[in-house]
């Protein structure tokens, strides 16, 4: 019988239709389609300018900026969904709220090899992508006019990507996107009623049951969530709790490549490499310029910074833009299940 399952990190029920069970084999991936021969990468390395100045590069020393030498790199995206420059000219418009469109938006360049995914990279490339993450968050806190950065990665057409080679991308926004608010409102409400933070409830729940859990170390838990969304949505915890990704030691950092290799390796391995989506979802920035009284001023104590990973194998169509419900016809602990029974193999 199908189940209605409700998400308690952000209030939102989901149906586990389980009367029409998916399979892997049942959800037929896009094909990502081979670029011609001589075709132009804009990215690769040799063509740095042939995009806008870098704002950072791994590694910092011995290489000239716009060089090649590089093993990440960040550039302003050339096309931005906001601007750098200006003042935010908050105002009124009769009801409505109005304001400009400050932010940052920057591309990070993973690698230079072309065809380098991120389940594929040598533990030492990842860890230098997740580093130039923390790098860039920590540079965008300074900015008093910015108050979240989303860490986001479009993998294939479907879900988004204009560009084969492999990058993420950050968006810095001076509001608190209402996504993560509704995170950050359900950890603050379950912390003032029982004095704990909600998500490291729920990994003790997980973590003793097992039958969700995808792939674990020492340090970090992947797990497909109670209400999941779409078949085979993995989040990435860490096992201690932190409300900062950008606080996370190098030694952390290395655990998460491995974590977040293996889960997207046997996400590819299982679905024939599908289109998907990774957002990371951090603490708010609070450094900036004076908030309301009480703003998000528990974050340390509440939140948990966590992945989200949603392969791109159904649709959203009308039932779930009209309703807010999402159809997922794959139990997530068959998905759970089906991950964890993949055979992976690391040269390194």
């Amino acid at each position: 019988m199908p189940e209605l399952r409700k998400s308690p990190i952000v209030k939102r029920w989901v149906i586990i239709a389980t009367d029409r069970a998916r399979r892997p084999s049942d959800f037929h991936s896009e094909k990502k389609e081979a670029s011609s021969s001589g075709g132009f990468c804009p990215f690769c390395m040799g063509n740095e300018d042939k995009t806008p100045p870098e704002i950072y590069a791994l590694p910092h020393d011995g290489r000239h900026s716009n060089t090649p030498g590089w093993l990440t790199r960040v550039v302003p995206n050339k096309f931005p969904a906001l601007a750098i420059e200006g003042d935010l000219g908050r105002r009124g418009l009769g009801l409505f709220d109005i304001m400009n469109g400050i932010g940052a938006h920057e591309v990070i360049i993973e690698t230079p090899q072309h065809d380098l995914e991120m389940g594929d990279m040598p533990i030492p490339q990842l860890r230098a992508v997740l580093h130039t993450y923390r790098a860039r968050i920590l540079d965008l806190i300074n900015d008093t006019r910015l108050r979240y950065m989303l860490i986001f990665k479009n993998f294939g057409r479907a879900a988004g990507a204009s560009l084969e080679h492999p990058h993420t991308q950050l968006i810095a926004t001076p509001i608190t996107p209402r996504a993560v608010k509704q995170e950050l409102e359900s950890a603050q409400s379950h912390f003032f009623d029982k004095e704990r933070c909600l998500f490291c409830d729920i990994l003790y729940q997980e973590i003793k049951d097992q039958e969700r859990i995808v792939s674990a170390n020492e340090h970090f838990v992947a797990l497909c969530p109670f209400a999941s969304r779409f078949p085979f949505e993995t989040w990435i915890f860490p096992r201690k709790h932190s409300a900062h990704f950008s606080h996370a030691s190098d030694d952390l950092l290395h655990n998460l490549a491995l974590v977040l290799r293996d889960t997207l390796k046997r996400i590819a391995l299982a679905l024939d490499s599908p289109p998907y989506n990774f957002v990371l979802h951090n603490a708010p920035n609070i450094q900036g310029k004076a908030r309301r009284p009480g703003y998000w001023q528990t974050l340390d104590l509440d939140y948990h910074w966590h992945i989200e990973i949603m392969p791109r194998v159904t649709k959203v169509a009308g039932f779930e833009w009209g309703t807010g419900f999402y159809i997922n016809p794959t139990p997530p602990e068959q998905a759970a299940q089906y991950l964890r029974d993949v055979e992976v193999s690391w040269p390194d």
